[in-house]
């Protein structure tokens, strides 16, 4: 399969160089379209004021790759490679991330976004994201699970995002991969410290009690399960069309 790699930790994160060595030792022909700095937390945002900035440039651990560096946004990396390359995408992998996409966090994700931008230009895509304990992410364990993972779904016929996160562990201890619904837990903790009429606020995480449900992506990771979730794109609210409709006629 043509599969283009992208992520919003940067083109040169360990997590990117990770994932596209081994979907290359699984076979696939891999292009890569990252940012050239980090990006996280940039949602779905564009560039579209200014021209999208790319260079082709060469990664030394992946000697041979097709690699852009992307002056933008993870949607924006999407892009480019789909403007500037002569080939269809089978599919796009997003990833790996340091730290879960989880939850709320969805929201928020470069990479579940770049992800996501795939899908406008129907490519079907699996977003990775990794837990970050103390410094530190288990890149080949996540890896893995997401080998595992698209061995299962890849010749489904469904336009859709498969979100990913796996948990601190080495591979062999993780339970399983669970399919779960996304959690309602925010990533609403701060650090707050003032100095004269300033206040700075630094984000920590979530909530050390859980609030969600038992079956959602949050709660499985906890357990030490890997979670996947299916993401599609599309904001309209189809139980309350109709509903609106007949208020507004």
């Amino acid at each position: 399969m043509n599969i283009l790699v992208t992520n919003d930790d940067g083109i040169m994160a360990e997590g990117i160089r990770t994932l596209a060595k081994v979907l290359i030792d699984k076979g696939h022909q891999v292009t890569i379209a990252a940012p050239n700095v980090e990006n996280s937390g940039k949602s779905h945002a564009i560039t579209f004021k200014t021209p999208l900035v790319v260079q082709n440039i060469e990664l030394d651990s992946l000697k041979g790759v097709k690699a852009y560096s992307v002056f933008g946004t993870p949607a924006d990396c999407v892009r480019a490679a789909v403007h500037l390359c002569d080939k269809k995408f089978d599919y796009c992998f997003s990833g790996i991330n340091s730290g879960y996409n989880a939850a709320t966090n969805v929201l928020y994700s470069g990479t579940v976004s770049s992800a996501i931008e795939a899908n406008l230009f129907n490519i079907k895509s699996v977003a990775v994201s990794a837990s970050y304990v103390k410094g530190q992410v288990n890149y080949q364990s996540a890896a893995k699970i997401a080998m595992e993972l698209f061995d299962k779904i890849k010749d489904e016929n469904i336009l859709q995002v498969y979100n990913l996160n796996v948990p601190f562990l080495n591979y062999d201890e993780i339970k399983g991969i669970k399919v779960a619904k996304v959690g309602k837990d925010v990533m609403s903790i701060y650090d707050i410290s003032s100095e004269g009429n300033e206040y700075n606020l630094k984000l920590k995480g979530f909530p050390k009690e859980f609030n969600g449900d038992k079956d959602s992506d949050i709660y499985y990771l906890n357990q030490g399960y890997a979670t996947v979730s299916p993401l599609y794109y599309d904001t309209t609210n189809k139980t309350s069309i109709d509903h609106l409709k007949e208020i507004l006629d």
